[in-house]
């Protein structure tokens, strides 16, 4: 049997039909050419650096600080050239030990503080010199910095260690530019020294350093039995006998001399320190 004749036109119409199907189905799965990925259209990658930790203060660095702010844990303020006007110079630098216990400490928490009051006093008389006396009779102390929460979340981990010369009660002294070894010099107590207004067994003393007018001075220093209660009597004879002689002494030849010896306050009691103040006039 002969199959039935075709016509060109016919096969044409039949392909176009095939190639319409084809072009559908391309635009349905989304294989079309113009919505190929272009580079222009490729998500951008961001990176971000973080800044660097900021930078710990100079060992000799000057600071210009009220009283007020040197007692303070944190000192945000920058530092200052050592040749204006400054109230403490930096002694030593060093790095918080971050962790206790396995638990991380913050930088403004009572351990960081108690590491601190470790470190911070023994550098005192290495960086001040002179004699063990001189050092107690010195108004020279030593205080601590901690960085800001700020600074200690962008890094910083440092601690300094500053010392700073009381003039009276609540008020600082202006310091050289450096008092590396100051208490090697034989007049250095003649200006960083503990003086009087008056003696301290009378109403209105106050404590003042040497370079400020006063009429009494500390000279000595008398140590007290270890095993003494506070107060005790026969340990404040002792040291009331000791004063005496050491007032005798500096009067020479004369009959007629006075002197007052001083227990340590409560505070520095309870902090151990087991020493007084021998007093004389100053002539």
């Amino acid at each position: 049997m002969k199959r039935p004749a075709v016509s060109r036109r016919s096969r044409r119409c039949a392909a176009l039909v095939v190639l319409v199907a084809l072009l559908a189905q391309a635009c349905a799965s989304g294989e079309s050419a113009s919505q190929a990925p272009t580079p222009e259209s490729t998500p951008s990658v961001s990176v971000s650096v973080a800044p660097a930790a900021p930078s710990a203060p100079a060992v000799g660095s000057c600071h210009d600080l009220d009283f007020e702010q040197a007692t303070q844990p944190i000192d945000s303020k920058r530092a200052v050239p050592c040749t204006r006007p400054h109230t403490s110079v930096t002694i030593m630098v060093g790095q918080i030990d971050p962790l206790q216990d396995g638990h991380l400490l913050a930088v403004d928490s009572p351990a960081v503080r108690v590491q601190l009051a470790r470190v911070c006093p023994p550098a005192l008389p290495r960086y001040l010199g002179g004699s063990v006396t001189a050092q107690r009779l010195s108004r020279l102390d030593v205080v601590s910095f901690a960085p800001s929460l700020e600074q200690a979340d962008a890094g910083a981990n440092w601690f300094r260690c500053d010392v700073v010369a009381l003039r009276s009660k609540g008020t600082l002294m202006q310091l050289p530019r450096s008092l590396k070894g100051a208490l090697d010099s034989a007049d250095a107590l003649d200006r960083f020294g503990t003086c009087g207004t008056s003696a301290p067994d009378r109403r209105g003393f106050e404590r003042i350093s040497c370079s400020e007018p006063h009429s009494w001075r500390a000279v000595d220093v008398i140590e007290i039995d270890k095993q003494a209660r506070y107060l005790a009597k026969d340990a404040g004879a002792a040291g009331d006998a000791s004063c005496r002689g050491i007032a005798a002494d500096r009067a020479g030849s004369s009959l007629k001399f006075s002197w007052s010896f001083e227990w340590p306050t409560e505070q520095q009691w309870k902090s151990g320190q087991r020493y007084g103040y021998c007093w004389v006039p100053q002539s």
